[in-house]
């Protein structure tokens, strides 16, 4: 007997039913020797805790239990009604039941399909159609697996549940486990007419189309999950998952930054000191004249706010920044560098002396 049932299933002494129960139910999966086939004391703890269950969950062996008085000989718990104790928790499929079926609903692989979108694609949203090879539903079939004018017929050994109980003999006497099927396989139903084209698999090898609507706004990187539209496990199980990534082709004009549209804008000496007024162009079309004020100083941003990329999945859009970057020419007609020089010499600048970079330069 465990010295204390509550620490062997990891409550607290007022815990309720139901918190015992979930705590049963982890440990006899973790715990149960089928699970730890080479694992010699797994039997020891998983007669621990189903021990300990079968007292906690009973409220006058519970009771007894904690005022100390005698609960019985336990020893008789195991094999039949040790079976009994686990179909009442985890029910009629035992205590892999549900978890065996659902690993033998085979499943189709998913599938990884790269689009390649331009800026104004993300921008509007966009129709893109998705190919791949691998394994497809078989045309003659239609995945079914039988062949023309035949139907697949329930599996007589497991009665459709992929699965079978079967006894295991332990030191506690009769286990049930439940195993796959090894006549269906765990699908629950066999195909006495198999399908000419795909033996009865339900599957073959070729190419698939899927047509996916691509939101506005999506960005590099994005996958979009289509449930159900990967590869195919024919009559074995349901299809994969098609998963769409998405690509962005550079832009000569924008660069993006999440939700927001940056436009690296070149200005000249004369533009960024008295002032001008720029167009720049949107990504839906169209322009925005950018009023750039005088003396606008080199890595300035302007922020149109509104103007950038559809937020996805969401309302509204990032901003369009305009970062203004003042270009030095360098290459200057014998009249610009005049006038250049009689600007200087205006402004109290330096160009043929030296002069001390500390300190403002005093200006006339």
């Amino acid at each position: 007997m465990a010295d204390d049932y509550y620490q062997a299933l990891g409550v607290e002494r007022d815990a309720d039913a139901a918190t015992i129960k979930k705590a049963f139910r982890q440990l006899a999966r973790e715990t149960h020797p089928d699970a730890n086939p080479d694992d010699p004391f797994a039997e020891k703890r998983f007669r621990a805790v189903a021990e300990a269950y079968d007292v906690l969950s009973d409220p006058d062996k519970r009771v007894r239990y904690d005022r100390g008085g005698d609960i019985g000989d336990l020893g008789s718990m195991f094999g039949a009604s040790l079976d009994d104790l686990l179909r009442g928790v985890f029910g009629d499929g035992g205590l892999f039941g549900a978890a065996a079926r659902g690993a033998n609903r085979q499943r189709g692989h998913d599938v990884l399909v790269r689009a390649d979108m331009t800026l104004e694609d993300a921008f509007k949203g966009a129709e893109y159609t998705a190919e791949f090879h691998g394994s497809v539903a078989c045309e003659t079939c239609h995945g079914r697996g039988a062949a023309e004018g035949t139907e697949s017929e329930t599996c007589g050994q497991c009665g459709g549940q992929g699965v079978q109980r079967v006894a295991r003999s332990s030191v506690f006497g009769q286990m049930m486990t439940v195993v796959e099927c090894n006549v269906c396989s765990g699908s629950g139903s066999v195909v006495p007419n198999p399908c000419p084209t795909c033996d009865g698999l339900g599957v073959d090898q070729g190419s698939r189309e899927v047509t996916v609507e691509i939101p506005p706004g999506v960005d590099q990187g994005t996958r979009l999950r289509m449930s159900g539209q990967g590869e195919s496990a024919g009559r074995f199980g349901g299809s994969g998952d098609l998963f769409i990534e998405v690509r962005l082709e550079e832009d000569e004009r924008f660069e993006r930054e999440g939700d927001h549209l940056v436009v690296r804008l070149g200005l000249g000496i004369a533009e960024a000191t008295l002032g001008a007024t720029i167009e720049i162009p949107l990504v839906e079309g169209g322009i925005h004249e950018l009023n750039i004020p005088e003396g606008t100083q080199p890595g300035t941003l302007f922020r149109v706010h509104g103007k950038g990329m559809p937020r996805l999945n969401r309302r509204g859009r990032g901003d369009l920044v305009v970062q203004a970057n003042v270009e030095v020419p360098t290459e200057l007609t014998l009249e610009q560098k005049e006038l250049l020089r009689e600007y200087a010499n205006e402004a109290g600048e330096s160009v043929t002396e030296p002069r001390s970079w500390f300190g403002n330069r005093q200006r006339s």
